[in-house]
């Protein structure tokens, strides 16, 4: 294994990355004291085994409650004997710091799931978070693209083909047919990245127009499929997947591992491998650059709720579709529609405006 890799064997410590880091940033729980380690793996455990977490997820808990850790080490406390005073000393030093408010605000999150953990399994008498008030912080709005700016996007991958150097090459038309199937599913069905990278073909139900997603917390949901977006399966399914998964390109390198024609996953990379979320993004950032924006996948994502809400979708219509958990997250798409009905409303209401004198 390299020194750049990421790996878990069931100890805290080895979810850090084995290159020297910031101190500020993570802290390795190699010189933590026992109890702290014994605290944070039993509680990594509880995360990823019961309430079925992502790594990603994992390893920002692991982040913010060793970070804590250290901050109460230098105080001679620990994790299970901290105060509420502890807390609050450690929310101003991140301030002090100039951590912004949503990152500390994250970290108090944290800092409460782990309270909240310890005080039901018994291992506490109170909560050091109690009444501790999160930062106040800037409402940031989901930033979409506008209708046209879509179209464009969902666009882009045949145009580019069909005006590009690499135009009648049969890996370049897969390509490109893959690309544009996966935007119309980003917006189609308001899908994460994780969600994307880790569909498989079981899951697509293109005769009844949805697929079945496991979102966070390996929740399943419906993600229904319109029109644009079955058509556009279908057409990769048949023409260019089985291309793909040959794994036969001009460009192939001699080394390439040998491919895997029985992949499960619906979308694929050359020879059937897993694509990368990283390359999910280039594609994503590509594809939107022709619209003359540099959009990420969950624009796209934000995208679709926003043109629902628009268009008079209910909130709870579209909580469904995204796999909200709590409504007030989906709210914060009403904003964006308030915003553009006063713009319609005066531009074309006759009393909108006051009249010139």
């Amino acid at each position: 294994m390299t020194s750049s890799t990421w790996f878990f064997s069931g100890h805290p410590s080895h979810y850090f990355h084995q290159r020297p880091i910031t101190r500020i940033l993570i802290y390795p729980l190699a010189m933590a004291s026992e109890a702290n380690s014994h605290v944070l793996s039993s509680f990594l455990d509880y995360l990823r085994i019961e309430k079925g977490l992502a790594p990603l997820s994992i390893r920002a808990y692991t982040t913010d409650i060793c970070q804590f850790s250290e901050f109460l080490e230098k105080r001679k406390r620990l994790l299970l004997t901290a105060r509420r005073s502890e807390v609050r000393d450690f929310l101003q030093q991140l301030f002090s710091n100039q951590v912004d408010g949503r990152s500390v605000g994250r970290k108090l999150s944290a800092l409460r799931h782990l309270y909240r953990y310890l005080l039901l399994d018994k291992k506490i008498d109170h909560d050091p978070t109690l009444n501790i008030e999160s930062p106040k912080q800037w409402k940031v709005l989901p930033k979409a693209l506008a209708r046209d700016e879509m179209e464009t996007t969902l666009a882009a991958p045949s145009a580019r083909q069909n005006g590009g150097g690499e135009r009648g090459t049969e890996y370049s038309a897969a390509l490109a047919s893959r690309d544009h199937a996966m935007l119309e599913v980003f917006y189609a069905g308001a899908l994460r990245v994780s969600e994307i990278v880790n569909a498989k073909l079981e899951d697509l139900k293109l005769e009844v127009g949805y697929m079945l997603v496991r979102g966070k917390g390996d929740k399943e949901r419906v993600a229904p499929l319109g029109m644009s977006a079955q058509q556009a399966l279908r057409e990769y399914l048949v023409e260019s997947r089985p291309a793909l998964a040959a794994g036969k390109s001009s460009g192939a390198p001699a080394n390439a591992a040998a491919p895997d024609r029985n992949s499960p996953l619906l979308f694929i990379a050359r020879g059937g491998r897993k694509l990368t979320r990283q390359r999910i993004w280039q594609m994503v950032r590509a594809a939107s650059a022709s619209s003359g924006r540099a959009a990420s996948p969950h624009m796209l994502r934000h995208s679709c709720a926003t043109h629902m809400v628009e268009n008079g979708a209910d909130l709870r219509t579209v909580q469904t579709i995204l796999g909200h958990a709590d409504i007030s997250t989906t709210q914060v798409y009403t904003h964006l529609a308030l915003d553009r009905l006063k713009t319609v409303y005066q531009k074309h209401h006759p009393r909108a405006k006051a009249k010139a004198r």
